[in-house]
């Protein structure tokens, strides 16, 4: 019997959804000071069979945590003792911003999904640096064979006009290239104004182009670039973002951001109204992140890697997506549902199935 759905309905559900998270992620964090994480990361740590290869890197298993959860970099160790094989952290923009006013964080309990504005709130790029390559170095010592994953997700600071967006995504990778293990360009949140405009090839061309060789300088090495889309992308987009992605030799492509369509939801619409605006993550996302996965597969025939997330909840939709052509899968919106051991169970799940054994 799983504990953790009435814990969250009794200690989480009433309180304001930042509030809550923040204090859960304190609690993550304070085990892993504690110590008992480390205990715990004998139950929690992926089987042997899970390890996947993706753009030159070994990943401990195919599931890791979106960017969105660990936006500054405070808990990446206590979260890989979790069980997830890499952590995304992020959205780090140059400049150091507050995100949007409060509240801005909306969960919809019934339909196992986030409204979200909270706007690239974090300390910036010079700031989180130091705290990445602190958490790689821990890493590489208490996992000398295969370690978790660090990826960096990058964003454009709300003061910087679109004019200006390429030069404040350099300060971010040159700040993060050298301590991150694959970074991710992030043009697809819907709560930063116009930055879904960068989607467009011409615009993005030049983007990815100008990060890939900066970061790549700034490390002294090859970082795995990546480029994250919306679902609210047309399918004629997608494919030229797809094309752009195979001309440009990038790495991989992540599918999907949240999305601001509000079709096909449980709860009642004064109850998504009073949410606002924001993008929507979780269980409604499903159906269009799998149909965008599908529809990159298709087009770029395994030439990039293709990282799927939006409305992943169990090991069978991790597994669905394995399936459908995604070499590594994400989560978020669940794991506010289904606890700390939620990673963990998958992973089990995962490592039952006839292909991995």
């Amino acid at each position: 019997m799983r504990v953790y759905p009435t814990f969250f309905r009794l200690a989480f559900s009433w309180m304001d959804a930042e509030r809550a998270h923040k204090i859960g992620f304190k609690a993550i964090r304070f085990a892993h000071r504690s110590g008992a994480g480390r205990v715990l990361q004998k139950f929690t740590a992926p089987a042997a069979s899970l390890q996947t290869q993706a753009f030159g890197l070994t990943f401990p298993s195919p599931f890791g945590l979106a960017a969105g959860f660990d936006k500054e970099g405070h808990g990446i160790e206590a979260l890989t003792e979790l069980g997830f094989g890499h952590v995304e952290v992020g959205t780090i923009t140059g400049q150091a911003q507050p995100g949007n006013p409060a509240p801005r964080l909306f969960r919809l309990v019934e339909d196992r999904a986030v409204i979200n504005r909270m706007g690239f709130n974090n300390d910036g790029a010079a700031a989180v640096a130091p705290r990445l390559k602190s958490a790689r170095a821990a890493l590489q010592r208490h996992y000398p064979a295969v370690r978790p994953v660090i990826g960096v997700n990058i964003g454009k600071s709300k003061a910087v006009e679109l004019d200006d967006a390429v030069e404040d995504y350099l300060v971010s990778a040159r700040s993060l290239a050298p301590a991150a293990d694959y970074l991710v360009v992030n043009v697809s949140s819907p709560n930063t104004p116009g930055l879904r405009l960068l989607q467009d090839v011409a615009t993005l061309r030049p983007l990815l182009t100008a990060v890939g060789q900066e970061a790549d300088k700034a490390a002294g090495r090859h970082i795995p670039l990546l480029v994250k889309i919306a679902p609210d992308l047309s399918d004629e987009d997608i494919d030229d973002v797809a094309r752009l992605a195979m001309d440009l030799q990038l790495d991989g492509i992540i599918a999907t951001n949240t999305t601001i369509g509000r079709s096909g939801l449980v709860s009642g619409p004064d109850t998504v109204q009073a949410c606002g605006a924001g993008g929507l993550s979780g269980v409604p996302l499903k159906v269009r992140s799998l149909e965008v996965l599908a529809r990159l597969k298709a087009l770029t025939n395994g030439e990039l890697t293709l990282v799927s997330v939006g409305g992943v909840e169990t090991a069978q939709d991790v597994q669905e997506r394995l399936d459908a052509g995604a070499t590594l899968v994400q989560g978020y919106t669940a794991f506010l549902y289904e606890g700390p051991f939620w990673a963990a169970r998958i992973n089990r799940m995962l490592a039952k199935h006839p292909a991995r054994r």
